[in-house]
């Protein structure tokens, strides 16, 4: 995997996004071909604190403003506002997980879907938008034979950013 660079406070490209972007189907696939990868056999109190930690280091490091939340069977196991997040970061990250925890995908998985068929999770589900955020940051803890059972969310960042860099940090501990 390339390693991670930082343009004007943003994450550079890790996965070739920017490749995918030009064509959401393919986009769409990647990110599904994530959510089969990034699978656990199992996923810890330790784990998500290790993560966390990760991610903590990670942003202070680049001076990224970004909240941090993992969750598991709704259990907050780790919660973190770096430098610069702001209280809507909260808020962000709420909506984000509602869609994970709602859909088993990605939130970014969820919010590219809807591009596709030109509908808003609230025209197609009718889901409010003050509760449910379709943007990129929230990704599916997923345990072989059992299935979604938490998040790992970040919100602070713009949404694919976001999303990279928990992909990057589960892929790392996986």
């Amino acid at each position: 995997m390339p390693a991670t660079a930082v343009k004007n406070g943003h994450v550079d490209a890790i996965l070739g996004w920017n490749d995918f972007m030009q064509d959401e189907k393919a986009f769409l696939e990647k990110l599904a071909e994530q959510e089969q990868r990034l699978v656990f056999s199992e996923f810890s109190m330790a784990m998500a604190q290790h993560v966390g930690i990760e991610l903590v280091q990670y942003g202070r490091k680049r001076k990224l403003p970004y909240a941090i939340d993992i969750t598991r069977n709704g259990q907050c196991l780790f919660h973190c506002a770096l430098e610069g997040a702001t209280p809507d970061n909260a808020r962000w990250i709420e909506r984000k997980k509602k869609v994970v925890n709602r859909f088993g995908h990605s939130s970014l998985y969820m919010g590219t879907h809807c591009r596709i068929i030109g509908q808003t999770l609230e025209e197609k589900y009718l889901l409010p938008a003050n509760e449910f955020a379709a943007h990129g940051g929230a990704f599916p803890i997923i345990i072989k034979n059992t299935g979604v059972v938490g998040t790992v969310t970040i919100s602070g960042l713009p949404q694919v950013d976001d999303h990279e860099l928990v992909v990057k940090m589960l892929g790392d501990l996986l």
